[in-house]
């Protein structure tokens, strides 16, 4: 089933991890934690996963193992937060982590959308007005509906589309292809960036903290980031870090990383430090990402709305210079 992110879900999933650091928190064991959330949840469609995620739990497996098991409905992120803060005894950071970083999330998609709703009514009200003189003099509903559906039902398409082809897991052939273009715009390709590499340093420094492996935590933490070129990049390191490379070599030989994550990451590496580094780092760039996203929610309608004007403006215009040249061709 194809479950939309929107503002209210991301808010209800925030609010879930949130209860759940609560709980845990205040010295409930994670079972009864989620007892609590299965019994009144923050939003209906919560409590299935919650139940499924408890009677994993009574079967005697971990919480890493019932995270893995459940699917699509639990992000890669979060399941690399959530292994790591089991694997440590810190889930409840874990869990306040997620909560702040679905609750961000909530309120960008908010902003997005409250200053879109004007531009896109904008649109709606020209596609649907353009035609409508045509139709009040000549009645054909049916060439009217044409008209108009051959203007919304691509663009309706393209979104449906785009929806079900990056959903879940079957999703990343089209979710790379995404991300390649998007590279290329200003301002939205690095803010993608940032807030892949803020997710990378999140879930690399909770895995590091408990105890995984430096391979496998690179790998985990490039599935975490929610970036297919990082992910990609980062499977093919294996072989030499086998061969005794270090993280710092190779994060300096690829151009997906910025040169100050490249730079921080070195010196953490060889003072010591790195702790303090990747958490500094995951902060940075989840000021940054954050940031130029509140600039694209702020700017972009604007553009829009100038260009649907501009449309009207010169449908207006185009109208009245035919309209006054049939007039001349009349009187000539």
């Amino acid at each position: 089933m194809l479950a939309v992110p929107t503002p209210a879900r991301l808010a209800q999933r925030a609010e879930f991890y949130h209860q759940l650091a609560q709980l845990t928190d205040a010295g409930l064991t994670l079972h009864s934690a989620l007892e609590s959330q299965e019994r009144r949840p923050p939003a209906h469609w919560l409590r299935g996963p919650a139940a499924r995620l408890l009677g994993f739990l009574k079967e005697g497996g971990t919480f890493g193992e019932a995270v893995t098991a459940a699917g699509d409905w639990i992000p890669q992120f979060d399941a690399a937060l959530l292994e790591a803060g089991e694997q440590s005894g810190q889930l409840p950071a874990s869990f306040k982590l997620l909560a702040e970083h679905y609750q961000e999330r909530s309120r960008l998609a908010r902003e997005v959308l409250a200053n879109l709703a004007y531009p896109v009514f904008l649109f709606h009200f020209f596609v649907l007005l353009t035609p409508f003189p045509q139709w009040f003099i000549t009645g054909n509903t049916a060439a009217y509906l044409r008209t108009v559906g051959s203007a919304l039902l691509p663009i309706y398409g393209i979104v449906i589309f785009l929806l079900i082809a990056t959903n879940g897991q079957r999703g990343e052939f089209w979710r790379g292809i995404l991300e390649t273009i998007s590279s290329r715009i200003p301002v939205l390709g690095p803010a993608r960036r940032n807030l892949a590499v803020a997710r990378l340093t999140a879930a690399l420094h909770a895995l590091m903290n408990a105890g995984v492996p430096i391979i496998r935590a690179w790998e985990s933490a490039a599935n975490a980031s929610g970036s297919v070129r990082l992910k990609r990049e980062i499977a093919k390191w294996r072989p030499e870090l086998e061969a005794g490379r270090t993280p710092a070599e190779l994060v300096a030989e690829t151009s997906l990383f910025p040169d100050l994550f490249a730079n921080t990451y070195k010196a953490g590496e060889i003072s010591g430090t790195l702790d303090d580094s990747l958490v500094r780092m995951q902060r940075l760039y989840q000021e940054r990402g954050v940031g130029q996203f509140r600039a694209i929610a702020e700017w972009l309608p604007k553009i829009i709305y100038l260009i649907i004007m501009f449309v009207i403006a010169w449908s207006i215009l185009s109208f009245y210079i035919g309209y006054f040249g049939r007039i001349g061709d009349v009187l000539k």
